[in-house]
């Protein structure tokens, strides 16, 4: 019965819509499938092949720059400086001037010599008048053999003192020129440690004058090693990083030892065209004393964990390369490198570059580089 009430409308639905339906609910709340397993892209990296190369056995030490030809100026009088002509580090010319010490005195003393060997200029010019005149009457046969005789006598003895005092003035004169210093050689004036006023002696070091060209490495080394000093020995002058900024070897080995410091003095050539380096100054040596064969690996290519040290490879796999982690053994360090003591054999992929981010298994895609090329962690 209806009582007048209006009758509801359900919407109705097509039986094919109720049945997807129910079939797409029945889908997602009961066929529900597993997450895929993260597939990593390949990381690109660099790498380096390790290959056998020669290890050298070496030690470092101190050295002092020496000019090869290097004169030290010291005066050959002793006065008082009146004058200096030149600064440190100024080009000069052979027999520039370069300072000058009083000369008064020394003038004084060559007036005096001059002087008398005037006065005795006219004592010989006197007796060779008189043993002219004495020769002449000796020979008319006016003046006897023993009157004749004094007559040569006093010639001869005013003669031989005539050319002592000539000896005398000359060596005044040259020692008057010892009183004006100057450049023995073309070179650059080194320190001048003196100043106008001060007197010196024979042994004070007035300058240097170092001529431009090669230098001297002077290698102190103990007297342990000693034996293993030999001409010819490579020595590679370092900076302050380690890296080489000249080659040489060795062309000097004294026979002594220094009895203070206990060391046997080498010598090595270093060439100087560009003038790099400069005369006294220090530079770290290294003295190579023998070379052997092993592996090396870029120091910055390693990883230390808990006291081991570890690379990654780049190792092939089933479907790439991919980076494995190898712990190694490692020794002294030689330039940039380690080297390698066990872990690795020539031939292996070892990740210099890019191995920040890598984990044991990762997929890789390397790019090979030249064994020179450092490592870069980035």
């Amino acid at each position: 019965m209806n009582n007048g009430a209006p009758k509801q409308k359900f919407p109705r639905w097509p039986g094919g819509c109720v049945f997807a339906a129910l079939l797409l609910l029945g889908g997602t709340w009961g066929c529900a499938k597993p997450a895929a397993k993260p597939v990593f892209a390949a990381a690109a990296v660099k790498s380096q092949i390790v290959q056998t190369v020669n290890i050298p056995d070496s030690s470092e030490y101190l050295s002092t720059l020496k000019s090869r030809r290097s004169a030290a100026i010291n005066p050959q009088v002793e006065g008082w400086i009146v004058k200096i002509a030149v600064q440190s580090g100024e080009r000069v010319q052979q027999g520039q001037p370069l300072m000058e010490i009083d000369p008064r005195v020394q003038e004084a003393t060559l007036n005096s010599q001059v002087a008398a060997r005037n006065a005795q200029a006219a004592t010989l010019a006197n007796a060779q008048v008189q043993y002219e005149r004495a020769q002449k009457l000796y020979e008319d046969g006016i003046m006897s053999k023993q009157d004749f005789d004094t007559a040569k006598t006093t010639y001869d003895a005013a003669l031989a003192q005539t050319h002592a005092m000539d000896a005398q003035v000359t060596q005044q004169q040259a020692q008057l020129h010892y009183y004006s210093v100057s450049a023995p050689t073309d070179g650059i004036v080194g320190d001048i440690p003196v100043h106008v006023g001060d007197r010196v002696t024979n042994t004070t070091l007035l300058t240097t004058v170092d001529q431009p060209g090669g230098l001297e490495a002077y290698i102190y080394v103990p007297v342990e090693h000693s034996r293993e000093l030999h001409l010819g020995q490579p020595v590679d002058l370092l900076d302050d990083s380690g890296n080489v900024i000249a080659h040489s070897t060795i062309f000097f080995v004294s026979p002594e030892v220094d009895d203070t410091t206990q060391t046997v003095l080498a010598k090595a050539v270093i060439p100087n065209a560009s003038h790099a380096f400069r005369t006294d100054e220090f530079v770290n040596a290294r003295v190579t004393w023998r070379t052997t064969k092993g592996l090396e690996v870029p120091v910055l290519a390693t990883q230390r964990i808990n006291g081991q040290v570890f690379v990654f490879l780049a190792a092939s796999g089933t479907k790439g390369s991919v980076a494995r982690q190898q712990q190694i053994q490692v020794g002294d360090i030689v330039g940039n490198n380690y080297v390698v003591l066990s872990g690795l054999k020539a031939g292996d992929h070892v990740i210099v570059g890019g191995f920040q981010f890598l984990a044991d298994g990762m997929p890789v895609k390397e790019a090979i580089e030249n064994s020179a090329v450092q490592a870069d962690p980035h």
